[in-house]
């Protein structure tokens, strides 16, 4: 055999190895008021590596700065536009005309994300979500753009009625007729992709008793075997990732692909906010960087190599929320790094994850939980409640009690006048009882305190005169 064709040979492989391997992009999210030009924030992307960059809406001093870069673009169209983009094809003409078709190819946008996590908006935009897609994507092949640029909408994992087993996986069955079917009906039809949102630090925060630290961040560890199908997981990302996967082949979509649209670790948070660290937000976003590029599928998956997102590119300081929504940059407004990652397979090639010689699996086992929606397994150490948040004001506390009461089946007997906890009489005790019932009742699946932001999970027993709260039924 000729030395050329063994040189061949190996540069063959070498190209289907590079092929094969998944994709990492970052989220450029701008709520805040001292980041740097949309210029050097192109120079910053390129200067590390980033070929892929995902904002959330179609902001022209973004799209020009990204024109000539090589940098691939996702773009929003914002949930506030999604009735619009339903009902009117002249308005979703004209958007993408605007939006898209203006700076398109300079700008090198892939793809349109419709809405985003739109099952938990509020506003209650649900039904608009797919007639939206279809005028968008109708509007790209008028200008001639739709084999180039595809359409889809982010999900959050909230939107899975079970995750855990992984294999047993299921979408929320009062989403599939109206909205899962036709959309994955649409994303087949146009050779488009799911996107998802997964926050693997949302389900540890949450059960740190029952979670493993080292399973979180893709650390060594036991793993975990799925008791319906017998595959072992090593990270709750890939069983997170799986849980969807299983939910659309439930459906008979065994052949869409998945994109991860966010995943991100917190470097700070809260008091409360178990597991956000600079030293965790490394780990999880650097060996998760590696477990991408060096290539490979899920358990479930394994030839199903992934593009994701990393959430996000700086620290946004107009954001609202507790401590860790301002912390999930890679780098500080002034273009430093929060912390040591690589970007590329080169730099992945060198990468060790630090860890602090007292850090490691310090909390629970690498155990079975879900990571939205589906069941999580109790705590036997402690506690979570669910608690209605008084600064989502009380015409949202309302709609959410009304809801919680009502087809949420949460028992809101205690609240009524005369009860033990009709007292003290205000919106927001009313709406902590009922959502907190609602919680319990759902076994703290995560997803199920969130109410659209008029709720969250805390660890401490809530106190409202002399009513007690109960931890389960």
């Amino acid at each position: 055999m000729g030395s050329s064709f063994i040189t061949s040979l190996v540069l063959l492989i070498s190209v289907f190895t590079l092929a094969d391997c998944g994709s990492v992009g970052v989220n450029y999210g701008r709520i805040a008021n001292n980041l740097p030009s949309a210029t050097k924030v192109v120079e910053l992307l390129k200067s590390h590596g980033l070929n892929r960059v995902k904002v959330y809406d179609t902001d022209p001093a973004v799209l020009h700065a990204l024109s000539g870069s090589g940098i691939k673009v996702t773009v929003d169209l914002p949930n506030e536009q999604l009735f619009a983009a339903a009902k009117s094809t002249s308005f979703a003409n004209s958007w993408v005309e605007r939006n898209v078709a203006a700076y398109y190819p300079h700008t090198e946008i892939e793809a349109i994300a419709v809405g985003n996590e739109v099952f938990v908006d509020p506003h209650n935009t649900t039904k608009f979500l797919v007639p939206a897609m279809k005028n968008i994507h109708e509007a790209l092949v008028k200008f001639n753009l739709h084999s180039d640029i595809k359409v889809s909408s982010p999900i959050a994992l909230s939107a899975l009625q079970n995750s855990y087993p992984s294999s047993a996986g299921s979408f929320r069955p009062e989403l599939i007729e109206p909205v899962f079917k036709p959309m994955l009906d649409f994303l087949r039809q146009t050779g488009s992709f799911l996107m998802v949102n997964a926050y693997p630090f949302f389900a540890y925060e949450s059960n740190t008793d029952v979670i493993s630290l080292d399973y979180a961040l893709f650390r060594e560890n036991p793993g975990v075997v799925d008791p319906g199908n017998g595959l072992r997981y090593f990270s709750l990302f890939d069983a997170q990732i799986d849980a969807v996967f299983a939910a659309m082949s439930a459906l008979k979509y065994d052949d869409i692909k998945l994109v991860v649209t966010e995943t991100g670790w917190p470097s700070k948070g809260d008091e409360n906010e178990n597991g956000a660290s600079i030293e965790n937000a490394a780990a999880y976003n650097g060996n998760l960087v590696r477990r991408i590029l060096i290539g490979g599928g899920t358990p479930l998956r394994p030839k199903a190599d992934l593009t994701v997102y990393l959430f996000a590119l700086f620290n946004e300081n107009k954001k609202f929320g507790p401590t860790s929504e301002r912390n999930y940059g890679l780098f500080y407004p002034n273009e430093e790094k929060v912390y040591d990652i690589p970007f590329t397979l080169e730099g992945v090639k060198n990468y060790r994850d630090k860890r602090s010689p007292v850090a490691g699996n310090q909390q629970g086992a690498a155990a079975p939980v879900n990571g939205g929606g589906g069941s999580v397994s109790k705590s036997t150490t402690g506690n979570t409640w669910c608690v209605a948040n008084g600064e989502a004001g009380k015409a949202k506390l309302q709609a959410a009690l009304d809801y919680a009461c009502g087809e949420g089946g949460a028992d809101c007997h205690s609240i009524q006048p005369g009860a033990t906890c009709y007292d003290p009489n205000t919106i927001q005790a009313h709406a902590s009882f009922a959502f907190n019932s609602y919680y319990q009742k759902k076994g703290r699946q995560m997803g199920t305190c969130y109410f659209g932001g008029a709720a969250y999970v805390v660890t401490q027993p809530p106190k409202y005169g002399n009513c007690e709260f109960p931890t389960g039924y």
